[in-house]
């Protein structure tokens, strides 16, 4: 079974990828958390430009993706998974888990270090919030970031259908969680304690500092509470809060043309997280 669905892992990726975008599109029309000043017809050629960019850079410098990693460490008996007797469901809930402290850190990583600012900081210039923005980011940062998941699998030895499993879950909560949505308060407080919600993930792309410096889990909600980057909510309250940097605020810069060369323009105004503003 396991084999049959790797398989077919391209197909699973982009069902899950083409359904979650059209439910969470659609779930933005029909209960939006916040009014939109940059309409979709303004933001969404940029944002889906980059992901067809980067699904097409990825296939290219990659043939192999992390599922591909996942099974050649199997057979070399790479990584620690590997190297124990552990069950293999054990092991795969495990890898999971692992997998995304891993991304937490990485993406903690790409705040500190201002060269990989620069990449990521595209990622915060969109001027709204919607599940567009979850999947808005720039090929060299798409890059790297397989890079670092390659190695983080083969040291752990994931097994390949944890790697499926986490790709999926992570390309679909990273649109939930940045879907311009509207959830009940009661039950958003439930949720985010199991999956990181659009309304905590949300003040992570503030324009104040100390926010942005904060929520910085994308499937689980664990890591913040644990290293202490959880914020509960923005200091001017979701309706109020201003999305996105100081820099890239021009509406031209919502091109696909302008985002790519972002990294390379302006100083990276970089806010390691040593030197984060003061909490009011």
């Amino acid at each position: 079974m396991p084999d049959v669905v790797l398989a077919q892992e391209p197909v699973i990726r982009l069902a899950t990828f083409a359904g979650v975008l059209g439910a969470m599109a659609l779930w933005e029309i029909l209960a939006p958390r916040r009014a939109q000043a940059h309409g979709r017809l303004v933001r969404w050629p940029g944002n889906l430009g980059v992901v067809i960019l980067d699904t097409l850079l990825v296939r290219l410098v990659f043939p192999t993706a992390a599922v591909g990693v996942a099974l050649l460490a199997e057979t070399r008996g790479w990584g620690l998974f590997n190297a124990f007797e552990v069950p293999y469901l054990v092991a795969a809930v495990a890898a999971v888990v692992l997998l995304d402290l891993a991304i937490y850190l990485q993406h903690v990583l790409f705040h500190a270090v201002p060269a990989l600012w620069r990449l990521h900081r595209m990622h915060h210039a969109d001027l709204e919030f919607d599940v567009t923005t979850g999947i808005r980011f720039h090929p060299i940062e798409i890059l790297l970031s397989m890079l670092i998941k390659f190695g983080v699998v083969a040291a752990l030895g994931t097994p390949a259908v944890a790697v499926l499993v986490f790709e999926v879950l992570l390309n679909a909560t990273s649109m939930f969680n940045h879907g311009n949505v509207r959830l009940p308060a009661r039950l958003d407080h439930v949720l985010r304690w199991i999956v990181v919600t659009p309304e905590m993930h949300r003040v992570h792309h503030s324009i104040l500092q100390r926010e942005t410096n904060s929520n910085f889990g994308f499937n689980l909600p664990w890591w913040d509470r644990l290293f202490g980057t959880y914020r509960a909510e923005p200091a001017a309250g979701h309706e109020g809060m201003t999305i996105g940097i100081d820099q890239f605020r021009d509406p031209c810069e919502l091109r696909l043309d302008r985002m790519l060369m972002q990294p390379f323009r302006d100083d990276a105004r970089t806010y390691p997280l040593g030197r984060r503003e003061a909490a009011e």
